[in-house]
């Protein structure tokens, strides 16, 4: 082993699970990663850590064969072994767990873990499924990985976190040695992260090794064993859990950071907000927010897992309730929100997670740029492609967006490219405010830098945001003003201008003010 490979190694003299020997990648003459020189010992749960761009996603398609190296090769168990395709990954031992859920929620948990192989009985000379044999063979697995499923009920029918156990249950089935785990908590709830990592923990007793990619930095000391940093395509370092500290691992991470560095815009008038939330709580989600924000703002929401800035956001478009605390909308005090009518005073809410509650999939990126403003662009109540035709030119010029024809399924786009058109589709409302919420969540660092500046324009011409991101450092490159959410508590509130990224994490993770 190289001296890149510093972590101790736990199995003895058995060899590591994994080794990369010499690993580079090269896109179009652009280096994505740079003579990767490190092991990851069996038994354990390997964080991988680093910024978007860093190119620990492209160790990971090395590892699950979606992409062969330009140099080096990969050792697993010890033995070198050609990963040119999932089906060579899958050999060797190895499953991935994508963030992107793979399940059918109208099939039943049972055959969401057997699709394509389920067992057969003959019956009057004919071969059909033995449903009896798959509910059997699905419970057993559950059961032995500690989990309270019930392998008959449909997928459509569980949480959000209970599908991503099924997703990683799916993937034992198989019995692999190595799992790669791909962002699993990112759309999870605490609870449901907690049911998760004692998932992991049974796992990586029963001697699964497991790749954690993930940029949750509180996670990491709750769940991993070594954590490994990816800087720029070069591996940094690679340390044991109990003996580095959260300062260390973000020092690593991202070296010497400059100040965020944003374009210059004019200063916010603060005279009279858009905005107004007080003492804002919803019990077991958040509790006491209270913010101002402005025209021509944007706000900035900081948290971790399990923060509440999602569910802050969606109680004050309406779209959840909550328990007390007082909205004030350009100067109107509304008592009971709703989607439609936050909509119709000028809030706009770009959610999360756009392909399931930002977009409509099967229908075309016209239809999906009408869709909130259907009330508005109407002739009499009466819609037709002509109407609609303006507003979609202008969405999709103003927002570049790359689209061959309007009329094709939203779906064929890529990630960037959807994001901007749910955008566009607040847009044509005319809103006074917007909520971005984990806009650039998916998309590439070029799509990303358009959906800023495209926040930074609208800000320009008084537009007011609030933007939230899981990507801190995105956060202090955007936003004017970032609020600091812990527990659901506001906790402190920075100067992007003023925060570096490590003091911004430390906000984060110990609740404490400048």
């Amino acid at each position: 082993m190289t001296a890149g490979s510093n972590l101790k190694t736990q199995a003895g003299a058995s060899a590591p699970a994994i080794e990369f020997v010499e690993v580079s990648k090269v896109y179009d003459g652009k280096i994505a990663v740079a003579r990767i020189d490190h092991a990851f010992d069996r038994g354990r749960v390997h964080a991988l850590m680093g910024k978007n761009g860093s190119g620990k996603s492209t160790l990971v398609k090395i590892l699950s064969g979606a992409v062969e190296p330009t140099l080096g090769y990969v050792k697993i168990n010890g033995e070198r072994r050609q990963l040119a395709t999932p089906r060579d990954a899958f050999a060797a031992g190895i499953i991935t767990v994508h963030q992107e859920l793979s399940l059918v929620p109208s099939l039943s948990v049972a055959e969401n873990i057997y699709l394509g192989r389920m067992p057969k009985k003959s019956v009057f000379g004919a071969s059909v499924v033995d449903w009896a044999a798959v509910n059997a063979l699905a419970a057993a697995l559950l059961r032995e990985m500690g989990l309270d499923i019930d392998p008959r009920k449909l997928v459509s029918e569980l949480s959000v976190g209970q599908q991503q156990i099924i997703e990683i249950a799916k993937a034992m089935s198989f019995e692999p040695r190595i799992l790669l785990l791909d962002e699993p908590t990112s759309a999870l709830a605490s609870r449901e992260v907690e049911q998760l990592f004692n998932l992991i923990r049974r796992l990586r007793d029963r001697g699964v090794t497991m790749v954690y990619i993930t940029h949750r930095m509180n996670e990491l000391f709750e769940i991993a064993d070594t954590c490994t940093v990816i800087r720029d395509g070069h591996y940094i370092g690679g340390v044991e859990m109990a003996e580095t500290t959260p300062a260390q691992i973000i020092e690593m991470m991202f070296g010497d950071i400059a100040k965020a560095k944003r374009p210059t815009r004019k200063s916010i008038t603060r005279h009279k907000s858009i905005l107004s939330v007080r003492n804002l709580s919803r019990e077991g989600a958040f509790e006491d927010i209270s913010f101002d924000l402005y025209p021509g703002e944007i706000l900035g929401f900081a948290g971790l897992l399990g923060s509440g800035r999602t569910e802050i956001l969606k109680s004050i478009f309406g779209a959840d309730p909550y328990d007390r605390g007082t909205i004030e909308f350009d100067g109107r005090a509304i008592s009971a929100p709703k989607p439609r009518t936050m909509k119709k005073l000028g809030l706009g809410y770009t959610p999360e997670n756009r392909k399931e509650a930002g977009l409509v999939q099967m229908l075309s990126s016209h239809d999906n740029l009408c869709l909130a403003s259907l009330s508005r662009i109407s002739s009499g109540g009466v819609i037709t492609r002509s109407v609609e035709e303006p507003f979609v030119r202008q969405q999709i010029s103003d927002l570049a967006i790359k689209v061959p024809d309007a009329m094709l399924p939203v779906s064929s786009l890529s990630g960037g490219n959807q994001q901007k058109i749910v955008i566009g589709n607040w847009l044509n409302t005319s809103p006074k405010v917007i909520f971005f919420d984990e806009p650039s969540r998916g998309v590439d660092v070029q799509a990303r830098q358009q959906i800023f500046e495209i926040i930074w324009r609208q800000a320009a011409q008084g537009l007011a945001c609030v933007f939230v991101s899981s990507e801190l450092e995105e956060l202090l490159e955007v936003a004017d003003r970032i609020i600091v959410l812990k527990g659901g508590r506001q906790v402190a509130t920075a100067d992007p201008v003023a925060t570096d990224l490590t003091e911004l994490y430390r906000m984060c993770m110990e609740g404490a003010d400048q």
